[in-house]
C-alpha cells in the first residue's frame, strides 16, 4: 500500500495493533504499535497474520495459519470470513495462544474487523486490541479484611490507591462516605 499521507498518519497513530489484510488473513500492511511486537527480521508482508503473531497453531500444520483443526474456532481468522460477507465484528473478546521465547503464552485480545476496498481489492481493518491488564480485575484480588490493603505478586501490601495506579495508571480521588461522616465526625451534624 502506498504512503498515503495524513492517513498513513494517522493510521499510524492508532494506540492499538492493527493490520490490514486480505480475505486469507495475510497481511498488507500494519501500523507503527503492531510493529512493537513483531519480529521485524522475518518477512511480514503477505504472510498470515496467525504466522507473524507467532499463534501456536499456526505450526501445527505445514500450511500454516487457517489449516490446523484448532483454526476453525479463530475468531480472527472467522471474523474476517464474516466481514467478507459484509459484516463487521466489534471488539469482540479471545484468547490467543501465542509463542513467545520459546514458551506458550495466553494473550487476552478484543478483536475489531471491519471490511473496505482499496483500488478495487476488498480488504480489511484488523484491530487488535491488548487486555491482558484488564483480566487482572477478573482475578481474585487479595485485600486485607481489616485495612483494606491489597497484595501484589510479590506479596507486599499497598493501599487499594496504590495498587490501582500502579498496575492500570489510574489515580483516585478521596472523599468520605455518609456513613464513614458519622462514625468519624458524629458531632458534624
Amino acid at each position: 500500500m502506498e504512503n498515503m499521507g495524513i492517513f498513513n498518519t494517522i493510521f499510524n497513530e492508532i494506540p492499538v495493533i492493527t493490520f490490514i489484510v486480505d480475505s486469507d488473513v495475510r497481511i498488507q500492511f500494519l501500523n507503527a504499535e503492531a510493529k512493537k511486537i513483531i519480529d521485524s527480521s522475518k518477512q511480514i508482508y503477505d504472510r498470515r497474520g496467525g504466522e507473524v503473531l507467532k499463534c501456536v497453531f499456526s505450526e501445527v500444520n505445514e500450511q500454516g495459519c487457517g489449516h490446523a483443526e484448532q483454526c476453525k474456532n479463530c475468531l480472527i481468522r472467522n471474523s474476517v470470513n464474516e466481514a467478507a460477507e459484509g459484516q463487521k465484528t466489534y471488539r469482540q473478546q479471545t484468547v490467543l495462544r501465542l509463542k513467545v521465547d520459546d514458551k506458550e503464552i495466553l494473550f487476552h485480545a478484543l478483536i475489531t474487523v471491519s471490511p473496505f476496498v482499496y483500488e478495487n481489492k476488498p480488504l480489511y481493518i484488523l484491530m487488535v486490541e491488548n487486555v491482558n491488564e484488564l483480566m487482572i480485575l477478573k482475578e481474585i484480588i487479595p485485600v486485607c479484611s481489616n485495612c483494606k490493603k491489597v497484595r501484589n505478586d510479590e506479596d507486599y501490601w499497598s493501599a487499594v490507591d496504590s495498587y490501582f495506579n500502579s498496575f492500570f495508571n489510574l489515580d483516585f480521588s478521596h472523599s468520605i462516605c455518609p456513613d464513614c461522616m458519622d462514625n468519624l465526625y458524629p458531632n458534624k451534624k
